[in-house]
């Protein structure tokens, strides 16, 4: 293998253990909040069920990251670093700044971005990208309504219950953790192996699209290892920016992103953990009462969700266009 295919590796893991220190909040935060674990031991089971996920559930969303957005023979390993950097670049600001914002939408801008420079709009596969984008835009809806029905649901089912009935969301979030953990690795992890694999096809080092087995292996433990790390920043934000989080709260939060995630990697869709599980906890709140809710932090997100894609576009297709003159 060439350098450059050396380098894209290293970037696209770098761009993986990042994206596991970003997204470590959204997946422990509420048991955090909620006191249902300690933090470190939250993290080392988060991290464990992040790097078994995608041996369970398969790589269909690397299928559709790296094969269907941008035709392979139109692209060099030039576009597929402008890329990762340019991804990497927005993952390190919002993570300095504590802004909950979306791995995936880095990632697909910073892949938008860079082909766009590269090789132009005849590269893109607007089926694939349509596919891309409905996913991402249409997934934090769903954690929205799921969240605010499933804790309806919940109020309505244990209306009679005792005070011990939090000790039943509290435990039961042992079962709704780990199932957000798999998750997250399920539909994070698989989004550097197609981008890694995408590489390895341009290369040559390939000859048709499938993730190798080792690129599943390095994705599940650099994803894993940045969870592991956590994103103390933004575990912050989402535990107790919106309102104060209780166990019954955590509860619905995890189950909700769980089901819409997990639903997402068996279809092959790429989503948002930051967004499901942000939207998760706004509409898990709204059930009980609008006014719950802090919507000048939801607003902040949300506005960080929307310019993420066209922000690492930018990025992205100025580091193409520096690494041309360089070169």
């Amino acid at each position: 293998m060439s350098l450059q295919i050396y380098i894209v590796v290293g970037l696209a893991l770098l761009f993986d253990f990042l994206n596991g220190v970003h997204d470590s909040s959204n997946i422990v935060a509420t048991m955090i909040a909620s006191r249902a674990f300690r933090p470190h031991t939250a993290l080392g089971l988060t991290a464990v069920a992040n790097f078994l996920g995608p041996f369970l559930f398969g790589v269909a969303v690397a299928t559709t990251i790296g094969e269907e957005v941008a035709q392979s023979e139109a692209l060099n390993l030039d576009v597929i670093i402008a890329c990762l950097v340019g991804a990497i670049a927005w993952n390190l600001l919002t993570w300095y700044l504590g802004i909950p914002s979306s791995s995936s939408h880095a990632l697909i801008g910073g892949m938008l971005g860079a082909v766009l420079a590269g090789a132009g709009f005849r590269a893109i596969k607007l089926h694939g990208l349509e596919k891309v984008i409905i996913a991402l835009f249409t997934s934090p809806l769903l954690g929205f309504a799921f969240g605010f029905t499933l804790t309806r649901l919940i109020y309505f089912f244990v209306r009679n219950a005792s005070i011990e009935i939090n000790e039943f969301f509290k435990r039961g979030q042992f079962v709704t953790a780990l199932g957000m953990a798999f998750s997250h690795g399920t539909n994070d992890a698989q989004k550097t192996m197609g981008i890694i694999t995408l590489g390895l096809l341009i290369s040559g080092s390939i000859n048709q699209f499938k993730v190798p087995m080792w690129v599943v292996t390095l994705s599940a433990a650099a994803i894993a290892i940045g969870t592991a790390v956590g994103g103390w920043r933004l575990i912050r934000t989402l535990g107790g920016g919106f309102y104060k989080i209780r166990p019954i709260h955590s509860f619905s939060t995890q189950l909700t992103s769980s089901l819409v995630i997990l639903s997402a990697s068996f279809l092959g869709l790429p989503v948002s953990t930051s967004q499901v599980v942000s939207s998760a906890i706004i509409g898990v709140g709204s059930s009980e009462r609008f006014g719950k809710v802090r919507w000048s932090v939801a607003e902040e997100i949300v506005t960080a969700w929307f310019i993420t894609i066209p922000a690492s576009a930018l990025v992205s297709a100025g580091i193409y266009w520096l690494i041309m003159w360089l070169g």
